[in-house]
Parts: structure tokens; sequence; C-alpha cells
């Protein structure tokens, strides 16, 4: 390869980049000279061949039209894409009868919606909305609300302890869980106000539990508390079916059981005839037809005295209610998709 070969070679590129008018050709014109087995690639590729007085004049020359190639490449590209961009735009189009596209927003979580419809219909009972911590202490969420020492609650297949350093020394005021229920607030707002008073309190709690259809390691709890000095079981009856009407908006069927729980006294719990199979029996209701909705009773005089109360003085009841209530409304046979991150399943509220 001599150095009037190579200046054919450059005169051969500049008129094929000034003929070029897409940029496949341009594109082309690159693979033919730059390319693995284009002709300035294998020049450069075959320097060693020849005498080693011309392979300087020829490896100069070789470069000066790979660097012009390149160069020129860029500037035509630049200019010919600027030109295709303006046809383009010269020769488009637009239909303005066509209906336009809808954007994709993002809406509110079920469990959310649920959570803000039930403080709503309390707050307009008189409800106060109040909120506590969820990481916890032993004694806030065990020992003020009535929990013996040996109560099972307390086991690590029921409640998730955080490790800590000497933990067996610590008192249990310095004992740390992540709250097990809503109920430790509870203690908490009336160790700090004073009777008569009506509170709930929302949040999320956790269990160390296998999951089902009806059961989940961590959901949504609403605790409500409420402290006079004629409160009776009458009361509480009276607030769960106005609520429970509010929030499925028609008459609900519930029923109250006997049951036990260290910080009531009488305890029981609240079933609702299930809204999945309407009474017929499933997977959900453990084909009883009815579905077990709320825990609730009158507060343990113990309770109130570790809280500062007079209970000899005062008296009320407290309830906690979970996701459930929104499985119900919705009708969903499964409590775990609400947190499956499913857009499938979200999308569809």
């Amino acid at each position: 390869m001599s150095i009037k070969d190579l200046k054919s070679i450059k005169k051969e590129i500049q008129e094929s980049l000034e003929s070029a008018k897409k940029a496949a050709d341009l594109n082309n014109i690159f693979k033919k000279y730059l390319g693995k087995k284009g002709k300035v690639s294998l020049i450069l590729r075959n320097l060693s061949s020849l005498p080693k007085e011309e392979r300087t004049l020829v490896a100069k020359e070789a470069n000066r039209a790979k660097d012009l190639l390149t160069r020129e490449i860029d500037d035509r590209l630049k200019e010919i894409s600027d030109k295709e961009i303006l046809l383009a735009e010269r020769g488009e189009w637009l239909d303005v009868t066509l209906p336009g596209k809808k954007p994709e927003i993002g809406h509110i979580h079920p469990l959310t919606e649920n959570l803000n419809k039930c403080i709503d219909i309390f707050e307009k009972m008189g409800f106060s909305l109040v909120y506590g911590p969820e990481l916890e202490d032993e004694w806030h969420n065990f020992d003020a609300l009535n929990f013996p020492p040996d109560h099972p609650a307390r086991e690590m297949q029921d409640t998730l302890f955080i490790k800590q350093e000497k933990r067996e020394s610590l008192s249990s005021k310095k004992r740390l869980l992540m709250r097990t229920h809503t109920s430790p607030v509870q203690v908490r707002y009336m160790l700090k106000n004073k009777p008569p008073f009506k509170i709930i309190v929302p949040g999320r709690v956790f269990r160390n539990e296998a999951t089902d259809a009806s059961h989940e390691v961590n959901f949504y709890q609403i605790e409500g508390l409420m402290v006079g000095k004629n409160i009776s079981v009458a009361n509480f009856k009276a607030v769960v079916e106005e609520f429970y009407n509010s929030f499925y908006e028609k008459e609900i069927k519930v029923r109250l059981r006997p049951s036990f729980f260290p910080f009531t006294e009488p305890s029981f719990e609240v079933d609702m005839q299930c809204t999945i199979c309407n009474g017929k029996g499933c997977s959900v209701c453990s084909q009883t037809g009815w579905l077990e909705i709320m825990g609730a009773g009158m507060v343990h005089p113990n309770v109130l005295e570790n809280s500062g109360i007079d209970s000899s003085k005062w008296q009320g009841f407290a309830f906690g209610m979970g996701d459930r209530i929104a499985m119900m409304r919705h009708k969903i046979n499964d409590v775990r998709l609400f947190y499956s991150g499913d857009l499938r399943f979200l999308n569809q509220f």
C-alpha cells in the first residue's frame, strides 16, 4: 500500500460522504473504511509488513484518513438527523378529534382508605384520635395491661422482642419489643389525661405467628377506649352497632360472645355475619358463617389503677379490631393480598 493509494482512498471517502443522504448511508461508509475489514483498518493492521522507511509515512497518512472520516461522519450525522427531524415534524398530522390519553395516577391503598373511613365515623361519634409508638416496652405492652408474668403472649412464639445486651437484668420498662396490640396507648393516654374521655388509636401491630387467610404477621389495628362514671356494656353495644352500620352502609348482624382478656372484665368477642358467604360458611369464617371481628370488654380495674385512675369512681370499655373489617367490606378472602404489593389486586380499588 503506497501513499498514492492512501490519497486515492481519502478522495474516495470525501466523495462518499458528500453523496450520503441518510444516517444509514453514513453507517455503511464507516463499515466500508473503518470496520473490521475496512480499507483503512486493513492498512493500519498490516503496517508491520511494510519497509521501515515507508511504514512511518503510511501510518501517518492512514491515521489522518481515519481522523478525517470520524470527524466528517459525526458532523454529517448531526446535519442529517436535524433534517430528518424537521421533515418528520412537517409531515406529521394530528387528528384533534381523537380522545386524549388518560394519564395513570396513583390512588390510596385500600387499607388506608378503610382506616380513614373508620376514623371519620368514630370522630363523628365524639372520639378523639391518638397515636403511640410501634417500638414499645414490656411494661406498657403487658404489665400495665394486667398480663401475668407467665402469660403465653409474652413468649417468643407470639411476641417479637428486640435484642438487647443484658436484657434479663433490665426492668420491664426498659425491655423493648414490637407492640403486639395498640392497647399500650390506652395506658400512655390515661397516665397523662383525666377522665372522662373517648379515644381511638389506629396503628400497626406485630405478631410472631404463622400467616393464613385471616392472619398476618404485621397488620393494622384500631383501638377504642371510653371511660366515664356510668359507662356500661350497653354503651359499647350501641357504639359498635352504630360503627358497623355506618362502615358497611347497611344493617349488619353482630353478636357478642363471652371471652377472656387480661385487660378487661367482663370480656367478650364481637362476631359479624361473614359477608363473603353471607353466613353460609366458607374458608374465611371456618365454615361457621360468622367471623370474629373485634375483641372487647369493660376495662379491668387493675388497668385503671396502673394508669393512675381510681377504679371505684370510673369505669369504661375498650375494644380492638384489625384488617378483617376491610376483608368483609371488600369481600376479600385472604388478608395477605392487602400486603402482597400485587398491582393486579390493588388497582381494583
